[in-house]
């Protein structure tokens, strides 16, 4: 079984890295020094925020091009992993996509870090971070699981009434964690602590689902048209806000949240008993008008004018009942196959 790697506090006191890492906190001593891992959108959208309220902020990412970008947020920017690491922040937030986190946490030097770093994920799922973390980091490190649940779109004006969900995985350091909390407490969020177990029952239920229903829509490539419903207007919104989202999110959500699967299983269930009721009601309207009375379905209704007629009749009657036996041998089959 492979073991955390234990923080070795690696740099000296007096390289520069050392000197760097005191001169930032001289700097700002009562607030904890923020590094940021992963300096993408959402890493720039959270830097801007810290910096706001007062965090010295360091950031580091695959991409060179993004110094410039935290030059104008008042940002650090250091390209090399060690010497991140070795600025010792006292908060590490990862900032990567979920289909990507494992792989850079095995890329950061962890040894690198000071002792009880505190570090925190901000991802769509979570029991599949609160595990990592668990198992990659050392047991004197704090972790802290969170999912801010909004982005640079939704919470671009105001993060106020936003949900902010956290569960305090190990916590030792309690006053460094509720500092880092309290900037969304500060910026109007609805914190809401809650396991991380549960986050993903919910999230499964409701993130997952308004996705693929916004993906499914987008595949019937809607538009507006002058007499739109406040209803269509949504459901417009809705393909909008989702599908600028990458697919790679949308898979993690499947792929890292394990009643995902089951949810999606449910609306393809959902759709099918949507479909036999329309089909059912056809069914019987068209025996309706072709002159089949609800009692005795065998024999005909005396009709006047424009009915069909004789063989016409019982052909088209046949024809109706093998198509329904088709669509739903069809729909048991894909059942089956779903299930498997």
């Amino acid at each position: 079984m492979r073991k955390c790697p234990v923080s070795l506090d690696a740099a000296f006191s007096g390289d520069y890295e050392a000197r760097e890492a005191d001169r930032l906190r001289q700097s700002k001593p009562s607030k904890p020094v923020i590094g940021i891992v992963g300096f993408g959108n959402f890493g720039q959208f959270l830097a801007e925020r810290f910096v706001r309220h007062g965090h010295t902020v360091i950031a580091t990412s695959r991409n060179p091009a993004y110094k410039d970008v935290a030059d104008e947020l008042g940002v650090r920017y250091i390209a090399d992993g060690d010497d991140f690491c070795e600025m010792h922040p006292d908060i590490v937030v990862l900032c990567t996509s979920i289909l990507s986190t494992e792989q850079v946490i095995a890329n950061l030097p962890v040894q690198r870090l000071k002792r009880e770093t505190l570090v925190i994920d901000v991802l769509s799922v979570k029991e599949f971070p609160k595990q990592l973390l668990l198992s990659k980091f050392p047991a004197e490190f704090d972790i802290l699981c969170t999912h801010p649940m909004f982005g640079p779109e939704s919470g671009k004006i105001s993060w106020r009434n936003l949900a902010f969900v956290y569960e305090k995985v190990r916590i030792k350091d309690a006053l460094r964690c509720d500092s880092f909390l309290s900037i969304f407490e500060e910026e109007g969020c609805r914190m809401v602590e809650m396991s991380c177990e549960e986050h993903d029952r919910y999230a499964a239920s409701s993130q997952f689902i308004t996705h693929t229903v916004g993906r499914m829509l987008g595949r019937l490539q809607l538009e507006s048209s002058p007499i739109n419903t406040k209803g269509y207007d949504s459901l417009l919104d809705l393909v909008n806000n989702t599908c600028q989202d990458s697919f790679e999110l949308y898979y993690g959500l499947f792929m890292y949240n394990m009643n995902a699967p089951d949810e999606l299983q449910r609306m393809e269930q959902a759709f099918h008993d949507v479909k036999n009721l329309l089909l059912n009601q056809l069914h019987h309207k068209y025996r309706t008008n072709l002159g089949f009375s609800s009692v005795n379905e065998g024999s005909p209704k005396v009709r006047t004018g424009g009915s069909i007629q004789g063989k016409d009749r019982k052909s088209t009657i046949a024809e109706l009942e093998r198509e329904l036996a088709r669509l739903k041998e069809e729909e048991s089959r894909e059942i089956a196959g779903s299930a498997t």
